[in-house]
């Protein structure tokens, strides 16, 4: 025991044992400065100057932009940036893609290179066939009134398949004398009306301008887009009024008539209806007279 108190006695003693440390002139030995220290304060303030150092150092690398030129140590702001982009240039892919879709199928449309394709209803109710010598099928006299009211009040609703939601005008984009019929047969989607060379063209309903271009066959051509999936276009016409994203109402003039592109023989208006895609008689729901 006597052993370990003085071993502990002189390393206290070399710890606080005082020391001066003098800086002097090297040519006259004159006495600048001078400190006293001892074992212990030059390890105690070694301690907190390197704890201060690695503190000063850990602020600076995770609270200051310096951290970025530490190689290999990457940005959080450029990280979310990259994923801004990647998301950004993954939607635009998703629309380019679409927009696509849609221009191919505006192309169609132009040059009619769409197929008319019916269903067979008949096949679809074949099995709720009834035996007719089973019913009596003499109308009466109320239901025939019935169904000339009916018929009256649909003839201009396109949309039959939502009577009770949706009933639709459509304005008749000219007045005149209607020289070809709609004919899916032979490909020919469209009523051809003959009127005054530049009488107004009009909107048929609400919607905007989607294509407003000039082709070799069909000259000044413009396509409107309505609500519902319905689409307008108007070809041959002399000139146009709108351009391509703009917003018409039914009854504005978009265009004049005129006798443009090489499919023509005089001035008309080639008029073409198109529900989701599909093609529809112009004559079944607008009256051109």
């Amino acid at each position: 025991m006597a052993k370990r108190e003085k071993t502990r006695k002189k390393i206290k003693k070399k710890l606080l044992h005082k020391y001066r440390l003098v800086i002097l002139n090297e040519s006259t030995f004159e006495e600048k400065i001078s400190f006293k220290l001892s074992r212990l304060n030059v390890f105690v303030t070694g301690s907190l100057c390197t704890i201060a150092l690695i503190a000063f150092t850990t602020v600076l690398i995770a609270f200051t932009p310096l951290r970025e030129y530490i190689p290999g140590y990457s940005s959080t702001k450029l990280k979310k940036q990259a994923t801004y982009l990647t998301y950004q240039t993954d939607s635009l892919v998703r629309v380019l893609n679409n927009t696509n879709r849609y221009l191919a199928n505006i192309r169609k449309v132009l040059v009619g290179d769409i197929e008319n394709t019916e269903i067979n209803r008949d096949s679809l109710r074949e099995q709720f066939k009834l035996d007719p010598s089973t019913v009596d099928l003499t109308p009466i006299k109320q239901d025939s009134l019935l169904r000339a009211e009916v018929a009256l009040e649909d003839k201009y609703n396109l949309f039959e398949r939502n009577i009770l939601k949706t009933e639709k005008i459509f304005f008749p984009p000219v007045s005149g004398t209607v020289t070809q019929n709609y004919d899916a047969q032979k490909r020919h989607y469209a009523v051809d009306v003959v009127a005054p060379r530049e009488s107004p063209v009009k909107a048929t309903a609400n919607g905007m301008v989607i294509f407003a271009e000039w082709t070799a066959d069909t000259g000044h051509v413009i396509i409107l887009e309505h609500e519902d999936g319905i689409i307008s276009v108007y070809k041959h016409n002399g000139s146009l009024t709108k351009g391509q994203g703009d917003i018409v109402k039914a009854g504005e003039v978009i265009a004049s008539v005129g006798n443009t592109g090489e499919l023509t023989t005089g001035p008309h208006l080639h008029f073409e209806l198109w529900d989701n895609g599909n093609p529809v008689n112009p004559l079944d729901f607008i009256d051109f007279k």
